[in-house]
């Protein structure tokens, strides 16, 4: 279904960091079927092909395929370099997941310098060079994920609540300044939601029996039920928590005093993903 006005008002490309799956792919097939023409970053080369050919043949639209590291010291310089030559007037970040989910000191320190980079340095070095072009055009939309973990402590997230709070606070503070401009913002708060990195921790922790990825996941939001949710609220910013259970318990939880919340989100740790022994 392309949609000739949502294009007029972002412009022809979208960029999306995060492309190869889950909530990334899904994103990029929702621009793809509006009629914008899609720029895929993330990883794995392998993928992202897929996906290109895929959205390609599904939608008829242009793909531009950039296989990187964003926790690469230089990744923002080749993002940039690489769409130079684009208008990008939609730029989604949802790069960023833990594939990890354990203990900061469990951690390699290099594992979590590479989330920060990847999860602040070069969203904010990126964001700054696209958001730049669209003030100057007066369009344009910016979607950034952020996560139920950046309200509060808990334990193994350590680094990656610590870099989603400041994509929350980044994107809020952003569309405070871009609004008025004529480029929406949007800070995309998700819960739990299926993709395959959460599948493979439930699986490695004995709560999925198989990877298989056909049946849909109890208490979990579908990825393309939380990019419909994305499309519905772009211009609604600043801030979007997606799902009945994010948006009942954030307000819940900010209610309290932040050490009792800490001790509720400690006491609730692991949420769906404990072990099934646990």
């Amino acid at each position: 279904m392309s949609d000739p006005s949502f294009a007029s008002r972002y412009g022809r490309w979208a960029l999306v960091a995060g492309a190869s799956d889950g909530l990334g792919t899904a994103y990029a097939r929702a621009m793809a079927e509006r009629g914008l023409d899609v720029v895929l970053l993330a990883r794995r080369q392998g993928l992202l092909d897929e996906v290109a050919e895929r959205i390609e043949g599904d939608f008829g639209v242009e793909t531009r395929v950039l296989a990187m590291d964003l926790a690469a010291s230089d990744a923002a310089a080749r993002v940039i370099e690489a769409t130079a030559d684009l208008e990008i007037g939609m730029f989604m970040y949802c790069a960023g997941a833990d594939p990890n989910v354990t203990t900061f000191l469990a951690t390699p320190v290099e594992e979590c310098l590479g989330m920060v980079h990847r999860n602040c340095s070069v969203l904010l070095e990126t964001t700054h060079h696209y958001a730049g072009k669209m003030v100057e055009r007066g369009r344009g939309g910016i979607v950034i994920v952020g996560s139920g973990a950046a309200f509060h402590g808990a334990p193994e997230m350590v680094t990656y609540s610590a870099t989603k709070a400041f994509d929350v606070l980044f994107t809020e503070s952003l569309w405070a300044e871009l609004h008025p401009l004529g480029v929406d913002v949007l800070a995309l708060v998700i819960g739990a939601t299926d993709t395959p990195a959460l599948r493979k921790v439930m699986f490695e922790r004995g709560i999925l029996p198989t990877l298989d990825g056909t049946e849909p996941i109890p208490g979990v939001t579908s990825a393309e039920d939380t990019v419909a949710d994305a499309l519905a609220h772009l211009t609604a910013g600043p801030t979007r928590l997606v799902g009945e259970r994010m948006q009942q318990r954030v307000p819940e939880l900010a209610r309290l005093d932040r050490n009792e919340a800490v001790r509720v989100m400690v006491e609730n740790a692991g949420g769906i993903t404990k072990r099934a022994n646990a």
